[in-house]
């Protein structure tokens, strides 16, 4: 097992690698094997995902009924990047990158925060790329993540006791993912939230001066800082404010603030750059992490539309268009995700759960249709979606569904579309003036 000698890794249901706070993916490699021979409980690692980030190098299977598990090597265990070797037999093999691993004495990868110890020692870690990806830019990307040492800046914090320890802060570096102040640039809302957040804690300044700078980086997302500035107040206050209560009461949960204030941006959203080939596989598990909030609060369902403009919103600068949106959800059918992509016979397209049941919905609509007042009047989709907790528009599809499966009928009239329960199967065709003693009709 990975775990015998390599630090593991954590993944989401889609596969896609579960980030250290501030930790930023730099750049993904798909094929790429994980060798070292120095080591005699080094796991078989073939034909993974290898995903770069400020702190980490993550292996990651291609498939989750492979039998090598998610793997991870911390940059603060590398002691040496090697250069890769020029050679006309280089040419024609696939490439490949060493550098020096620091380990212990029982032959395990040191972690973070973790001493090396007096029976450490370093050896050879090889990654071999038998897929398709840019080297030169790997490698460039790794030296630059190597020598900014992300890592490092939050143990300096903790050692003079400002706070708890997230792992999270980079060290110097003047380019590529890190600013001249030598912190990691953050992306989107959420990652100038964040990082407001740990400087307000830190400094204990108060929190009108602080958003004062936060208003003059965000003066295009005036109602974003509103929001944010209310969820956070709530955090930071103290969980025996008496004046607080009302509020808990209209802003619910603390675990669900932290729900919101994760819609609100991705740290390290899935670009281009850093994907390269694997861009829409990437975009598409990551998509399918983010709609989960967002379809729990809609009733399992969820416009297109909506989507794509809460994923946009929450990328911050890295927007995506129509078309990589729709290519990433058209994907999830090649994956073991919990969402689908769904196309109404309108051609109306929606993201829903699998687990969400169409027989469900239909009950409940015709516990609706068959009340005394439904069944003078009928209902329009306004009233179905008040039952349903979602969107008229999305109510008026399942009806409209329903309507084709035979359990409801319409009338269409000046007023809109009216639905009504279907009588016809409740009518003998012998005798169509009979009117029964059982059903609907006799109601």
């Amino acid at each position: 097992m990975a775990a015998n000698c390599l630090p593991p890794a954590q993944v989401t249901e889609s596969g896609r690698p579960v980030l250290l706070p501030d930790e930023i993916e730099s750049y993904l490699l798909s094929s790429v094997d994980l060798e070292c021979e120095e080591l005699p409980n080094f796991p078989i690692l073939k034909s993974g995902l290898l995903s770069l980030t400020t702190h980490r190098l993550l292996w990651l299977p291609e498939s989750i009924a492979a039998a090598a598990s998610p793997s991870a090597i911390p940059l603060a265990a590398i002691t040496h990047i090697f250069s890769p070797k020029k050679s006309l037999r280089a040419m024609w093999s696939s490439p490949r990158v060493r550098f020096q691993v620091s380990v212990s004495s029982d032959g395990r990868v040191i972690g973070l925060g973790s001493s090396s110890g007096a029976g450490s020692r370093s050896v050879v870690v090889t990654l071999v790329v038998r897929g398709k990806g840019d080297i030169d830019a790997f490698l460039a990307k790794f030296w630059e993540s190597w020598r900014g040492r992300a890592w490092e800046s939050q143990s300096a914090v903790s050692s003079s006791g400002s706070g708890p320890v997230s792992n999270s802060q980079p060290g110097p570096s003047s380019s590529g993912l890190y600013s001249s102040e030598g912190t990691v640039r953050m992306v989107g809302v959420s990652g100038i939230l964040r990082k407001e957040q740990e400087m307000w804690e830190s400094t204990d300044k108060s929190l009108q001066d602080a958003f004062q700078d936060l208003n003059a980086l965000m003066s295009k997302a005036k109602e974003m800082v509103m929001l944010a500035e209310k969820m956070r107040q709530k955090l930071l206050s103290g969980s025996n404010s008496q004046t607080g209560a009302s509020n808990d009461e209209e802003m619910g949960s603390k675990q669900e603030m932290q729900d919101w204030m994760l819609s609100i941006g991705i740290i390290s959203p899935v670009t281009k750059e850093s994907a390269g080939a694997l861009y829409h596989q990437q975009l598409a598990r990551q998509l399918a992490d983010f709609v989960k909030i967002p379809l729990e609060k809609s009733g399992g369902m969820i416009n297109l539309i909506d989507i794509y403009c809460l994923f946009n919103r929450a990328r911050g600068t890295e927007l995506i268009s129509p078309e990589d949106l729709l290519q990433a959800c058209s994907l999830w059918e090649k994956f073991d995700v919990p969402v689908m992509l769904r196309k109404f016979d309108s051609g109306v397209r929606v993201i829903q759960n699998k687990s969400h049941s169409d027989e469900e919905v239909f009950a409940r609509i015709k516990t609706l249709v068959t009340k005394p007042d439904a069944l003078r009047i009928g209902i329009s989709a306004s009233d179905a979606a008040m039952t349903l907790g979602i969107a008229p528009a999305m109510a008026k599809e399942h009806l409209l569904t329903a309507e084709s499966r035979g359990i409801l009928c319409r009338d269409v009239s000046p007023d809109g579309f009216r639905f009504y329960i279907n009588l016809f199967y409740e009518f003998d065709p012998n005798d169509v003036y009979l009117v029964k003693d059982y059903g609907v009709y006799a109601k």
